[in-house]
């Protein structure tokens, strides 16, 4: 008789402590993430340190409403996963440990799971998407077009040679003071603002399909420095927020003009028509719009976007991952048999 596989897993990679059990790596039973936004906030970003030590203290309360929101035991869980990489050292630390710990306590799998991955697959909870596709994922560190040939089988076809999407927002949005996290304060503003109102620039680089938004963020700062002097000394509240939305507006344009265009150039090169987005950006109304418009018009592509929920850093993503490509190799050998018996 088949038995659900379920995998509990935790993510504590940067400033979430995060816990969930998913069911076959698609049916999410619960799902709980701690935040630490008003901790790092008043430092303008995430202190490591402060993070470990946070992680410490939610971790296990994590685990507890996770599996009361599932309504299971330790006993009813087949694997523990936990996030390896790449992260915070001491943050990644804290939830491995954790769910090494239960894995021995229940003689149960540990499954480890790099955290690109997981974002990877968050397209998969809730959803009936299947390899092969082609993933954009843009996150706080790093943004990657991934060939994902088979649950297993994912190569890197191109990425940034320097800042990441959500790197450059958070440096833009500092720039125009809005509050931490910057990223979806500037994505809200933008939506307010001309996109065509500043003219920047998009980086050509050697690859086709590798990113450059440091000359980006370089000419939107130039472009706010000389919009302000000519602003004067004194400016009104209306026209500096005018400035800011209309700079927030064309620098979202151009970096969601970017990621649009480079994706689909690949996607035709390589003949896939299935593109998945991922990571904590893929939450940005910019990029969202601007592929859900394009596959609207075209019906030949499909598009698939993580709910909301699981665009940021969260523990569901890594137990889809633990479930379709774990680092380790003992899913299949030591959970599957059980489970199968």
């Amino acid at each position: 008789m088949y038995k659900p596989m379920r995998i509990l897993a935790i993510e504590t990679s940067c400033d979430e402590t995060a816990a969930a059990v998913v069911e076959n790596g698609r049916t999410v039973l619960s799902n709980v993430i701690y935040s630490q936004i008003d901790l790092h906030a008043q430092y303008g970003g995430v202190v490591p340190e402060a993070a470990a030590r946070q992680h410490i203290e939610t971790v296990n309360l994590c685990v507890e409403k996770a599996l009361a929101e599932a309504q299971l035991s330790l006993a009813d869980i087949d694997a523990f996963a936990g996030t390896l990489g790449p992260g915070l050292v001491g943050a990644l630390l804290m939830g491995a440990n954790t769910a090494k710990t239960l894995s021995m306590l229940t003689n149960k799998p540990f499954l480890g799971v790099n955290h690109l991955y997981g974002h990877v697959a968050s397209n998969y909870l809730g959803s009936d998407l299947e390899p092969p596709f082609l993933c954009v994922l843009v996150s706080g560190g790093h943004t990657q077009l991934i060939r994902v040939s088979g649950y297993r089988d994912l190569e890197i076809l191109g990425e940034t040679l320097d800042d990441a999407v959500g790197e450059a927002y958070d440096k833009i949005a500092r720039l125009l003071e809005l509050p931490y996290p910057g990223g979806p304060h500037l994505d809200k503003l933008a939506q307010q603002g001309n996109p065509k109102a500043y003219p920047l620039p998009r980086a050509v680089v050697t690859h086709p399909f590798d990113f450059s938004f440091s000359g980006l963020k370089t000419a939107t700062m130039r472009a706010y420095e000389r919009a302000l002097a000519e602003l004067g000394a004194s400016p009104s509240p209306e026209a500096l927020l005018r400035l800011k939305t209309d700079l927030a507006a064309s620098f979202q344009h151009t970096v969601v003009e970017t990621l649009f265009k480079k994706t689909l150039a690949c996607a035709e090169v390589h003949d896939i028509h299935t593109i998945a987005i991922a990571g904590g950006v893929s939450a940005n109304r910019g990029i969202r719009q601007r592929f859900t418009g394009f596959v609207n018009e075209h019906p030949s592509y499909q598009l698939y976007l993580p709910q909301m929920e699981f665009c940021t850093d969260n523990a569901a993503m890594i137990a889809a991952s633990a479930y379709f490509n774990p680092i380790t190799e003992r899913l299949d050998v030591e959970v599957f048999s059980r489970a199968m018996a």
